[in-house]
This record gives C-alpha cells, sequence and structure tokens, in this order.
C-alpha cells in the first residue's frame, strides 16, 4: 500500500536567470527587428533583416543570444529554402547552370582583385586582408582556410569581423535597390518567370482528325507528350466528365487542359479551336481534390493506374510541393499529392475511397522527415573533403541545402511524404531566418566598436570596397553578359555572396522559388571558389 509521507519537502524549482535572459533577448531582438525592418524610406525597407541592426545594438550594450539558437536557426532556414526549390532547382541548374556559375566567377575574381588592391594601397596585414575577404562575402569557410594557413594569434578574426556587418548590410541594400535598375521591377520579373513554365489554361476542341475516329484517349500519344488531358465531354453545351467506354468521333467537343505551349500541339492534332463555345463547369459536383494516401496507389503511374477505365475519372490536374502541373500518362504518383479528379460524384467517392484520401494530409508536415533531414543535413555539412591539397565542408548552410534539395526534388522517402504546406514552410523559414539574424547581431555588435576603433576608418573603406565591387561587377554581368533576369540575378547575387540574410530579404520581397533554386545553384560553386583563392590571397600579399 502506498502512503504518503507526513513531512513533505518543499518542491524547489531551479531556474536560471541567465537561461530566462538569454530567451528573453533573443525575441527582443526578433521582435523590435521587425518593427524596424517594417519602417520604409523612399520605398525601401529592410523587412526581416531589421533583425542584424537590432541584434548590433544589442550586441553592443552586451547582451548576447547563444551561439547554438544561430546555427539552429540557419540551419531550420536552408533547409525549408531548399525544400522549396526542390521541385524546380534540376531544371534551373541544367537551364541557367553554366551562366550561373560563370557569374560566381566573376564575382568571386573582382573580390579577390578587390581586397588584394586595398591590401597594397593601405598596407595591410595578410591576416588582416584575408579577414577582410572572408567577412565581406560572410563565408566561414574562407574565414577556416585563411585560418590554417596563418600562424596562431592572427588578426584574422578582425578583418572578419569589420567586413562581416558590411557584407551582410551591403547585400541587403543592394537587393533592396536591384529592382529599380531592372525594367518593370518585380511584377514583370515575376510575369515573365509565370509565362516562361507556361499558364494552365482550358480550351475547346471539335475533333477533326479521321485518323483518331474509334481510337481511346490514352491511345493519342501526343496527349502524354505534352502533358495535357481532356478532362470533359461538351454535350449541349453541358461539360460532362469522360465516360469509362469512351472514343473520340468526328464532331465532338472536348475540354483540353493544359500549359501554353504545350496545348496547341494536342489542339492541332485533334482539330479545331473553339473560342466561342459556351460551357459551365460543374465544380460543386463534377471535380474534386483528393490527397493520395494509399501505398497501393503512391510509386505508379497513371498509365498503370487506369483510373479513367476502373473509376471513370480523369486527373486533370496534380499539386506538388505547392507547384501545380497538368500531368501525362508517365507521371508516378506520390504520397501527399493533391490530385484534382474530374467524375461524376459517385464515381468520385469509390475513387477517393480507392485512393485513401485524407484531407488533413494536404495540411500536415511530416515531423520524421523534417527532423531527419535537418540531421542529416547538419552531419553531411560536417563532413570535409580535400581537394588541391585544401579541405573544405558544405557548412551548416550548404549540407541541410543539399538535403532540403534533394529531397524537395524526390518528394518523398519511401513511404513518407517530404511535402510541406506553403503556410508551414514559410512560417518556419522566417522563425529560422530571424533567430539567425538576432544571434549573428548580437555576436559582432559585441566587438564592433572596439574593432573599429583600434584599426579606424581604413578598415571600414576597405571592407565597403572588397563588399562593393563584386556586387556591381556581378549585377553587370548578369544584366548585359549573362543576361540574367532579376529573379535570377538576385539569388546569383546572394549565392556567390554566400550571403544568407541577403537570400532572406529577397524572399521575404519576392513571392517566387527562382531566387533560391538560382541561390541553390550558385552556392556550391562560390564555397569552392572561396576556399581555394583564400590561400592564393594570402600568398599575394606575403
Amino acid at each position: 500500500m502506498l502512503r504518503w509521507s507526513e513531512s513533505r519537502a518543499p518542491v524547489k524549482i531551479d531556474v536560471r536567470l541567465s537561461t530566462i535572459k538569454d530567451i528573453i533577448t533573443l525575441f527582443a531582438v526578433i521582435g523590435f527587428g521587425l518593427i524596424l525592418g517594417k519602417i520604409a524610406v523612399r520605398g525601401i525597407s529592410l523587412g526581416s533583416s531589421g533583425v542584424i541592426f537590432a541584434g548590433l545594438l544589442a550586441g553592443h550594450w552586451g547582451y548576447q543570444v547563444a551561439p547554438e539558437a544561430g546555427l539552429a536557426g540557419v540551419v531550420l532556414f536552408i533547409y525549408c529554402l531548399g525544400i522549396g526549390a526542390g521541385p524546380s532547382f534540376l531544371q534551373m541548374f541544367l537551364n541557367r547552370g553554366k551562366a550561373l556559375a560563370l557569374l560566381a566567377g566573376v564575382m568571386m575574381g573582382s573580390a579577390l582583385l578587390a581586397v588584394w588592391l586595398m591590401g597594397r594601397l593601405f598596407k595591410l596585414s595578410p591576416d588582416l586582408a584575408s579577414g577582410l575577404f572572408a567577412g565581406a562575402l560572410t563565408s566561414t569557410p574562407a574565414l577556416a582556410a585563411a585560418t590554417e594557413k596563418l600562424p596562431a594569434g592572427s588578426d584574422v578574426a578582425v578583418g572578419f569581423g569589420v567586413a562581416y556587418p558590411f557584407g551582410v548590410i551591403g547585400v541587403i541594400l543592394f537587393i533592396q535597390i536591384l529592382p529599380r535598375w531592372f525594367p518593370g521591377g518585380i511584377d514583370k520579373a515575376l510575369s515573365e518567370s509565370t509565362a516562361a513554365r507556361g499558364e494552365i489554361i482550358r480550351e475547346v476542341v471539335e475533333v477533326q482528325n479521321r485518323n483518331l475516329v474509334g481510337k481511346r484517349l490514352r491511345d493519342v500519344t501526343i496527349l502524354a507528350k505534352s502533358n495535357c488531358q481532356v478532362s470533359r465531354l461538351i454535350v449541349d453545351g453541358q461539360p460532362r466528365p469522360i465516360p469509362k467506354e469512351f472514343q473520340l468521333e468526328l464532331g465532338q467537343l472536348l475540354l483540353v487542359i493544359g500549359r501554353t505551349g504545350q496545348i496547341e500541339s494536342v489542339v492541332e492534332a485533334l482539330g479545331t479551336r473553339c473560342p466561342d463555345a459556351q460551357y459551365v463547369l460543374d465544380v460543386e459536383r463534377q471535380r474534386r481534390n483528393i490527397v493520395i494516401t494509399s501505398k497501393d496507389v503512391v510509386g505508379h503511374t497513371l498509365k498503370d493506374l487506369h483510373f479513367r477505365s476502373r473509376f471513370g475519372v480523369t486527373i486533370a490536374r496534380i499539386t506538388r510541393q505547392n507547384i501545380e502541373f497538368v500531368p501525362g500518362s508517365e507521371q508516378t504518383l506520390h504520397y501527399g499529392d493533391i490530385l484534382r479528379a474530374v467524375g461524376e460524384p459517385e464515381d468520385l467517392e469509390r475513387f477517393a475511397t480507392a485512393v485513401g484520401h485524407r484531407a488533413r494530409t494536404a495540411d500536415e508536415t511530416d515531423l520524421i522527415i523534417l527532423a531527419g533531414g535537418l540531421i542529416l543535413g547538419m552531419i553531411l555539412g560536417r563532413l570535409s573533403v580535400s581537394l588541391g591539397g585544401q579541405s573544405f565542408s558544405l557548412g551548416m548552410a550548404g549540407g541541410p541545402l543539399l538535403v532540403g534539395l534533394l529531397l524537395g526534388h524526390f518528394g518523398q522517402f519511401g513511404g513518407l511524404s517530404v511535402r510541406m504546406p506553403r503556410a508551414g514552410r514559410l512560417l518556419l523559414s522566417e522563425l529560422g531566418l530571424t533567430v539567425f539574424l538576432a544571434q549573428a547581431g548580437c555576436q559582432a555588435g559585441g566587438n564592433f566598436v572596439e574593432v573599429v576603433r583600434a584599426n579606424g576608418l581604413t578598415m571600414c573603406l576597405a571592407a565597403a570596397v572588397v563588399v562593393a565591387v563584386p556586387l556591381l561587377s556581378g549585377f553587370l554581368a548578369a544584366r548585359f553578359w549573362l543576361r540574367l533576369n532579376l529573379l535570377e540575378t538576385a539569388g546569383g547575387l546572394c549565392g556567390a555572396m554566400t550571403s544568407t540574410p541577403g537570400l532572406g530579404a529577397v524572399t521575404s520581397a519576392i513571392d517566387s522559388s527562382v531566387p533560391a533554386t538560382s541561390y541553390a545553384t550558385v552556392y556550391p560553386v562560390a564555397l569552392v571558389l572561396v576556399t581555394l583563392l583564400t590561400p592564393i590571397l594570402i600568398a599575394l600579399l606575403s
């Protein structure tokens, strides 16, 4: 029998005031920084990057945020960016990889030239100059490479401390004014980005091709190759779902859905376009968004599953990782895909039961995959690779970025979905970014004034030049030589400067995945180049 003791010792709660102080400091810096970021001067505002200014001020007054918080923030922010950019990264790399790699080369080369000239002009020591180089590019791998090459007790950290705030703030301010140097600014860039991948449209087509008479839709090769779908048959002005045993006949009116640039060839193969056809879609009864959760369909193609002949439904669109597209017959289904199915109400109900529809899945994040991806990214970032006598690693930004890109591209891991709802991904990304900026600002602000007083305005001037030169040269190369658009240029500049805060400024101002994919394409190239060029700089100034 259990008995209560007559004498009960008082419960002692050990509250560490220092821990509470650190937490209060973190959220106070984030709060005041976001308020500061909302202040606009002539249309220019800092956005989330205002947190770093609040951090610099807090650091100057002696307040600090634990380095572990900053590390967790940057890992979370970069991983979420990788997940969002993953679905379109491979296409961006294949189409623009060469141009973006050249952009990184131009910017790294110009930065090296600028810091060499500043070192000669102001008679800077190799350790201060290499520190300026690493700080201006906000590159901790470059700082590590310089530390390895220089003797113990060098002033490389001093140069890094002076240049780092200039590197962070310079990129943020440059990104803020960048849209003004492109005709049409952000609105035109976003519209061009949408036009490049094609807008999803509907066309009414009258069948006039005699060679198609008697064929089923799955036998029309052009439909699969063009990733277009015939979603409905129009009879007496009423769009109806495609029946199970449907065959093509002359004079039929078909509602075809696809992207501009692809749908035109389908229209030509079927017959003629009917722009004046009048119809009203019954979207309430004949259309339903269904989330894939059944293992019986995950990993199989639409061609193998025969949804039309089995259930009488047509898959008009698929939404995956917040990207909507019209599927072809060879499209493989992933766990968590949102299918827009068209059919009769009773057929849609049977279909939803068969594919394991759970509506909540569209708004859920698999925390197992999230945690596993973050851990794998950090492990990968710590691995070192030797190249040309130098060792370098992806770091806590590159590792999670690479893992996020791979998981975002493939969409699933085994039977688990990698997808994250857009709102959830943006929230985690913003949280990680602001925590990272708060910690980085407090850390840099602690000795910033002392470093500037000790080394004078010469170091500040040199740091500003080393930041400005690669940004301007990169902009000129992107705009007039490589012919990159605004979104690609913004992400490419941040990637070449290895500037996570700069990318945060871009993503908070532009609702597009193009800057993140551009950043992800340039970042690895810049990481290798800055690690290899740092020892060369030290040798040139020695």
